[in-house]
């Protein structure tokens, strides 16, 4: 299996901040992959941690965010077929955690 995508992304928002910015970004992350063809199967928080799963391309995908108080990580657990896409799918990762995590 190839190794984990990474993306950290940087905030001054504190923890608590970031994390309430991203609780409300996944309503619209839900929505902006339904219109991609993409589904989401699990989200769940446990304190500053959310797992999540999605399906695309009948493939499963798996990852977490650890919401830190200077930074946020994503960790996804791409299948072969998806990896090809990697640095793809990392830039926009990155972009959009960005203007979440910077807008006001």
């Amino acid at each position: 299996m190839p190794k984990p995508l990474i993306v950290d992304i940087p905030h001054d928002l504190g923890r608590d901040e970031a994390k309430r910015r991203l609780e409300h970004g996944t309503d619209q992350a839900r929505a902006f992959l339904a219109k991609s063809g993409i589904s989401v199967d699990q989200l769940a928080w446990t304190g500053d941690r959310l797992d999540f799963g999605v399906s695309a391309v009948a493939q499963k995908i798996a990852g977490t965010i650890d919401v830190g108080a200077e930074s946020v990580r994503l960790e996804v657990k791409l299948p072969f077929l998806l990896a090809l896409f990697a640095e793809k799918i990392q830039k926009v990762a990155s972009k959009e955690g960005n203007l979440l995590l910077t807008k006001k």
